[in-house]
């Protein structure tokens, strides 16, 4: 159950931006959407939604990574992954342990997605205080994908958890608690390889 305070407080941030984008074959945080690169843009949004901290978990070329982020006009903290080569669930976890103790949840979005907007992570926030749930999902016609809101009651539950889609495997189990927000499908757009930049575009 949300604490009492989860109406007032403000949500945390969980960015995962540490991956090696191996099948980019360029590192995909730096490629230019709009004249941002992907990092700055996700960072952006999210601060424009009001969420605060801003924690952006980092990993593959670490330090551009935290000299981008130096360079924004947006307040936020990087906070590296040494164990990033595992995947995204260690990035997941490293965030999650990162969130302050006064943060009530986080929400989770990932660099790659540059559809997502400050409106979308907004509604999320807002669901979360009008329904109190556990869980706040993003539905692009019936697949669930990021950004998703965690409440701090599952963050052991996350932390403790191990092997590949730590964030799936937490909403399947809460389906049942779980507040979803629909998106039209188009907005599901990750970018991986070099033709998913101009199909987001």
């Amino acid at each position: 159950m949300p604490s009492e305070t989860s109406g007032t407080v403000p949500i945390a941030a969980v960015v995962l931006a540490a991956g090696s984008s191996t099948r980019m074959g360029e590192n995909k945080l730096f490629l230019r959407v709009e004249g941002e690169t992907l990092l700055s843009r996700v960072v952006s949004r999210a601060s424009a939604a009001g969420l605060d901290p801003v924690i952006v978990v980092v990993g593959f070329e670490r330090e551009r990574a935290e000299q981008e982020l130096s360079g924004l006009p947006f307040s936020c903290r990087a906070v590296f992954n040494a164990d990033y080569a595992e995947g995204q669930q260690a990035s997941f976890r490293a965030g999650i342990a990162a969130v302050p103790g006064a943060s009530p949840a986080a929400v989770v979005l990932l660099a790659d997605m540059p559809r997502v907007t400050a409106g979308m992570v907004t509604a999320l926030v807002e669901r979360y205080r009008e329904t109190r749930a556990p869980l706040v999902v993003s539905d692009y016609g019936g697949v669930h994908a990021p950004p998703t809101l965690y409440d701090r009651s599952l963050f052991a539950e996350i932390l403790a958890m191990s092997g590949d889609g730590c964030g799936r495997q937490i909403v399947r189990r809460h389906r049942e608690d779980a507040s979803a927000v629909a998106w039209p499908a188009d907005r599901l757009a990750d970018v991986d390889v070099p033709a998913d930049l101009a199909h987001a575009l």
